[in-house]
């Protein structure tokens, strides 16, 4: 398989970000191409099918995608997606991840921490206004006005709805084209039903990550709750056994989290040679301590097992991504369609005098990015790393000093409701687990100093006499923040209990704060502003050459995208469309991590091992689509989404019809591991009503 991880994608195929083509495409669903899809398949979904299907698509705060699957609130996702929730309810005494959970009834259905789903409920244009807003502004101005336009908008299209149950945000898509609100209905009590144990669902591990054949169990259950009973969704998926064969058609309704289609060949650039190379670097290093941590106890093993599972699949997803970038002949398709653009510009004289050359704009953007590159990731992007302690310091160092100023002289992000927000999230209460802490906030402080170099004047501020690992250390064990009493009054009593707070990790965010919302505000001016100015130029170009056959890039809103079941044939191996459950036990070896969950190994002579396991599709998606359900043309629910293939890992920047594959878990082998390995005959029975 290692060949074929270092060609993350196909160069010969690769499609144009103009008008897509085969089964290109993350439709937004006011937009969707019917049409289209027609010529090419023979078939077109109507508009109460796709009423229905965003109606039942779900998104979670976690960053996943879901579908309801009862009229009760059931919800559907992926075992990964809620793993960290399983992680959070699990202790010394009562380790799901290792056993698996499953709720006999709904009191013993759990709450996970911190977790929301969202349904979104209308999409309003709002382009004009917020374009109408920027018109005339000076570039460096551009990013404040833009949001304070967009908080007065938010606020509008969400006034006359209950605060508790709504939530609007304003989604620029095109990179600038548009501008649309996305209504959501927020359900904020989600608990737990069903996660099977590790061993199946994340079978194969590492090594079988972003491959396949697979045979994962990666789905779980999840229930929306409000006012402490089920909520009631009459629409929902319908729950089908029946797994579609070669050639079938299937759709996936998911929020794809982002790609950089749309973006110019000089950002790519940026993107490899700094950002990526940056970010993969540091992640290989937290990698490597976490694997060491891990080797000092069962406890240790278990704590920092999300945490590691995030890391290496981040570490694996941007290596494919970094790979892609950095092929010459994939570059080059890139230039090419980049230089068609702009020829199409050159030769429309009403165009060309309207846009100017927003390229070259963005090239000095760029030229601008890359000198605050260093000490902007460093002290403001990624400050903290992953010590989820010192993030919740910095948040409230910054929304204390934010809500202190007029809407116009505050950050982008810091509206009232935007605030609202960010506290709910700082008082929901999970597990703390201070080592971990500890690496986290030890390697950000020291991989900064590294970056920017002793002698570099935010450091020294930053750091003082002391040592990266003397103030992580000491920052760690002397911090009240891991107590939801003190983050509260902290809350409470705003900027005056924020700057009179000696708590060591308020005083370390608020020496930090200075700098970093300095190059916060640098950012915006030279660069957020003057590249949304000269991408709404794009974008209007793109619309003009190519009309409304274009699709934006993802942007963690739903989408649905289109395809049909499919294998692939790669350096002379035709890889088949579908694993089946008996696949799983030939290919479990004894060894980590390709050991058999014991449970199955006992429920081997009643399952069915014909059961299709997991099956590959054309399927267009990306990170955030985990957890979206694979729906057949009736509308069905047929699987969830997990996965892409080796070859999807270039998708964040073009769509590769031949090799890009979706990879998805099955209902029917859900369905089969449910009734016979489990047990869970009241979540059979739930999902089988009609």
């Amino acid at each position: 398989m290692h060949s074929k991880f270092l060609l993350a994608v196909s160069l010969a195929t690769l499609a144009f970000s103009g008008p897509a083509y085969a089964d290109e495409g993350m439709w937004t669903f006011d937009a969707f191409p019917a049409a289209k899809m027609k010529a090419a398949h023979g078939f077109a979904p109507d508009q109460a099918w796709l009423n229905k299907v965003q109606q039942s698509a779900v998104r979670l705060s976690s960053g996943c995608s879901a579908s309801f699957v009862s009229d009760s609130g059931l919800i559907l996702t992926n075992w990964h997606c809620v793993s960290s929730c399983v992680a959070d309810l699990s202790s010394a005494e009562k380790n799901y991840g290792l056993n698996g959970f499953l709720a006999a009834n709904l009191t013993d259905e759990k709450t996970c921490p911190g977790l929301e789903a969202e349904v979104l409920v209308s999409i309003i244009d709002n382009t004009a206004k917020v374009k109408a807003a920027t018109a005339g502004v000076e570039a460096s101005k551009v990013a404040q006005a833009r949001s304070v336009a967009i908080a007065k908008l938010e606020e509008e299209a969400c006034k006359n709805d209950d605060k508790e149950l709504f939530r609007c945000d304003m989604i620029s898509l095109f990179r600038g084209g548009q501008y649309k609100i996305y209504k959501y209905r927020t359900y904020k009590d989600v608990r737990l039903v069903f996660s099977p144990e590790n061993a199946i669902g994340f079978f194969g591990g590492d090594p079988d990550n972003f491959n396949f054949p697979r045979y994962n169990l990666d789905g779980g259950f999840l229930r929306a709750y409000e006012n402490g009973a089920p909520v009631k969704t009459p629409t929902h998926l319908q729950w089908t056994t029946e797994t579609p064969k070669d050639g079938d058609i299937v759709f996936v309704a998911g929020n794809p989290g982002s790609t950089e289609r749309l973006r110019t060949t000089t950002q790519l650039k940026f993107e490899r040679d700094l950002r990526l190379h940056t970010r993969q670097l540091v992640r290989s290093e937290l990698r490597g301590r976490l694997i060491e941590y891990r080797t000092k106890s069962d406890e240790a093993k278990r704590s920092a097992e999300e945490l590691l599972f995030g890391v290496e699949n981040s570490y694996k997803a941007q290596y494919g991504q970094q790979r892609a970038l950095m092929d010459p002949q994939f570059f080059a398709i890139k230039e090419r369609e980049e230089a068609e653009l702009k020829a199409k510009v050159r030769a429309n004289p009403k165009l060309l005098a309207e846009i100017g050359d927003p390229w070259a704009e963005i090239d000095a953007a760029v030229a601008k990015q890359q000198d605050l590159f260093w000490e902007h990731e460093f002290l403001e992007a990624r400050a903290g790393s992953i010590s989820s302690l010192y993030g919740t310091a910095r948040a409230l160092v910054r929304m204390a000093n934010e809500r202190a100023k007029p809407l116009a002289e505050r950050l982008p992000g810091f509206s009232d409701g935007a605030i609202a927000q960010m506290e709910k999230q700082i008082l929901t209460e999970a597990p703390i687990y201070k080592d971990l802490e500890v690496i986290g906030l030890e390697l950000w402080l020291s991989k900064a100093r590294e970056y920017l170099t002793a002698d570099n004047p935010s450091i020294k501020r930053l750091l003082g006499a002391e040592s990266p690992e003397g103030i992580a250390a000491r920052g760690i064990s002397g911090t009240k923040l891991d107590d939801k009493a003190v983050r509260e009054a902290l809350i409470k009593g705003g900027k005056a209990a924020i700057d009179a707070s000696t708590d060591p990790l308020i005083v370390l965010a608020r020496r930090a704060e200075a700098d970093a919302r300095a190059l916060s505000v640098r950012m915006n001016q030279e660069v957020n502003g003057p590249l949304s100015q000269a991408a709404e130029k794009i974008a209007k170009a793109r619309f003009a050459v190519y009309g409304t056959n274009v699709y934006p890039d993802a942007t963690f809103t739903l989408r649905l995208s289109y395809g049909v079941v499919k294998g692939w044939t790669y350096a002379g191996v035709t890889v088949p469309s579908t694993t089946t459950i008996g696949g799983y036990f030939e290919r479990a070896t004894g060894e980590f991590p390709f050991v058999a969950a014991p449970s199955w190994l006992a429920a081997k002579p009643n399952l069915n091992l014909a059961t299709p396991f997991n099956i590959s599709s054309t399927n267009d998606i990306i990170g955030g689509n985990s957890g979206s359900p694979l729906i057949d043309r009736q509308g069905r629910v047929v699987g969830a989404a997990f996965d892409g293939n080796i070859h999807s890992l270039g998708g964040n920047y073009a769509y590769d019809g031949r090799l890009n594959r979706t990879v998805s878990v099955t209902t029917a082998a859900m369905t089969e591991a449910l009734t016979k390995v489990y047990k869970a005959d009241r979540l059979v029975a739930e999902l089988k009503a009609k």
